[in-house]
């Protein structure tokens, strides 16, 4: 790690495959930790079920990490594809393509590791979808954000769309808010 008094200099790149082993105990890190100020116990452990990779954003090269001295410290990315948020393993996902002149590309899977956050991370990897997304000729990203993620999205100028609930395998509601920004 480094000391207080050093400049910490982050690195990003496009995640591989390879990378997917040190992905995963961080988003875990994150859910688990960082939404434990919003859900009660067992909000926070439903969220498992609507959160985690998306390991078809890899394959499509809109998924990036962010190291601090090669560990990666946050992940992020974006898609060109229908699904709003969830992981591999989330129900209902849709692969459809979107169209850039007419629907917003989608944020997802936003996670920064909890001794890494108020960094600059988050916002670091939105640049980078955003810059990506408008690159391929969309107008606007939206996303669905944790009340944990809200904070960050509102202060990088995103705005509520919508609240609402995403169900889950356990029976508890985890409340979610769409939200949209003009690139």
């Amino acid at each position: 790690m480094t000391r207080a008094d050093e400049q910490i200099v982050f690195t990003h790149r496009p995640a591989t495959e390879a990378d997917i082993p040190a992905i995963r105990p961080l988003m875990d890190a994150a859910i688990s930790q960082l939404l434990k100020p919003y859900l009660p116990a067992e909000g926070v452990e439903a969220s498992f079920d609507i959160m985690g990779l998306d390991t078809q954003l890899v394959a499509d090269g809109t998924y990036h990490v962010v190291e601090a001295d090669g560990v990666v410290v946050g992940c992020g990315g974006w898609s060109r594809r229908a699904t709003l948020f969830g992981g591999d393993h989330t129900a209902g996902r849709d692969a459809a393509l979107l169209d850039p002149a007419s629907e917003p590309a989608r944020v997802r899977a936003m996670y920064t590791h909890p001794a890494w956050t108020r960094r600059g991370v988050g916002r670091m990897i939105l640049d980078i979808c955003e810059g990506e997304a408008a690159g391929e000729g969309f107008v606007s990203c939206e996303l669905a954000a944790t009340l944990a993620g809200e904070p960050l999205y509102r202060a990088c100028g995103y705005v509520e769309v919508e609240r609402f609930s995403a169900d889950t395998s356990s029976g508890v509601a985890v409340p979610l808010i769409r939200m949209r920004k003009a690139l």
